[in-house]
């Protein structure tokens, strides 16, 4: 719902402008689909190697939740949609194409993600404890860099609900690590082996941070050697069209 009431006033405050959704990337329905389907399956794969080497550190195994039923798995569902969704849209819609607008792209983004990694603050609850609000601002920080670096490369939300969608499904709905209790697997054992600190910085810190870090280089480096190649075999064609027809108006 609340994803919705974001939506209608964005689109209002573009028409104020004479823009559209379109700005936001409500176009190109099939190269929005691809960019959907690769982020949500990276997101996705990332997150669950996460927690198989937290499941393999300590020591037990990911096993089916035997009370989990559909209606749960609906709701759980909707849950991690309504909540990507509202953050996407707040942080990633027209907050930061206006961001961009009159920042420009590296201050939209980085203030984006800022922004993100403050109010991961109130929603995890950690204001007032300092080494805590260290933690959350810096990584929930770089991932909402990568979010926004995600909007900025490729025009578009949808990339970045992509990212955000995979990782929050994976984590809080298939591996129960979230806010909504136990969900599609849980551990077979009730007090698993307690993993190391080089453990725990591995997969709760490094994997995360070198994730985000990847995607962000890809984005802003991969993405821009890919329009460099595609200007410069635009630019070829033209040259041999031109050479073309000087040569057939000799003939």
């Amino acid at each position: 719902m609340i994803g919705i009431i974001i939506i209608t006033i964005t689109y209002f405050l573009l028409r104020i402008e004479k823009r559209s959704l379109r700005v936001l990337g409500f176009n190109k329905p099939l190269q929005r689909t691809s960019e959907f389907v690769t982020g949500f399956f990276l997101a996705g794969s990332v997150a669950a190697t996460q927690y198989l080497l937290i499941a393999h550190f300590s020591g037990f195994n990911w096993v089916l939740n035997s009370n989990l039923s559909w209606s749960q798995v609906l709701d759980s569902i909707r849950w991690n949609i309504n909540s990507v969704l509202f953050e996407e849209l707040l942080f990633r819609g027209y907050l930061l194409y206006k961001a961009i607008e009159w920042l420009g792209a590296r201050k939209g983004c980085f203030l984006s993600a800022a922004t993100f990694g403050i109010y991961h603050w109130f929603s995890y609850g950690v204001i007032g404890n300092i080494v805590p609000m260290v933690y959350v601002l810096f990584l929930t920080g770089v991932f909402g860099l990568m979010l926004a670096y995600a909007f900025e490369r490729t025009k578009s939300i949808a990339l970045p609900i992509a990212l955000h969608f995979g990782w929050n499904l994976v984590t809080i709905f298939v591996f129960s690590n979230g806010p909504i209790g136990e969900q599609l697997l849980v551990p077979d054992l009730e007090n698993p082996e307690v993993i190391s600190r080089y453990e725990q910085a591995l997969v709760n810190v490094l994997i995360p941070l070198i994730y985000s870090v990847v995607v962000i280089w890809m984005l802003v480096y991969g993405i821009k050697r890919y329009r460099n190649n595609e200007k410069g075999i635009k630019v070829l064609q033209t040259i041999n069209l031109e050479q073309y027809n000087e040569t057939d108006f000799k003939k």
